[in-house]
């Protein structure tokens, strides 16, 4: 599994603006991007389905395992893993409290279905 940079990873902390794209069956294609919440915990890059494990592109992230964002004005190729342990998605709920206090919208993040649904996202080359 490849890392991000510190830089790399530093830029898409400080975004807002992540866009997520699984591959459909074919490798190659993706869907349309969607824009996502991300948070970054110990230098990983961590995302949640709005919609829990029923999300369409969190099942396709799951069935494809790879795809690409778009993050902080540059575009990667990303591999995507489900992400089940509760002490980290502890963690990641802080982040999110963290990164998005005051918006209307961070309780149901931080929810049981969203949590459940919560993905790491890796770089596919080690030069991101």
């Amino acid at each position: 599994m490849s890392t991000w940079t510190a830089e790399t990873i530093e830029r898409i902390a400080a975004s807002d603006d992540l866009h997520i794209a699984p591959y459909h069956p074919d490798g190659r294609s993706t869907g349309t991007l969607t824009w996502i919440w991300s948070v970054v915990v110990d230098g990983r890059l961590f995302v949640r389905a709005w919609n829990g494990i029923r999300g369409r592109w969190y099942q396709a992230a799951l069935a494809q395992r790879a795809g690409r964002i778009s993050a902080a004005g540059q575009e990667y190729e990303v591999g995507f893993t489900p992400i089940s342990d509760p002490e980290l998605n502890g963690r990641i709920d802080a982040a999110y409290n963290t990164k998005y206090a005051g918006s209307p919208y961070l309780s149901p993040m931080v929810a049981a279905g969203p949590k459940a649904a919560t993905v790491e996202i890796t770089p596919l080359a080690t030069t991101a």
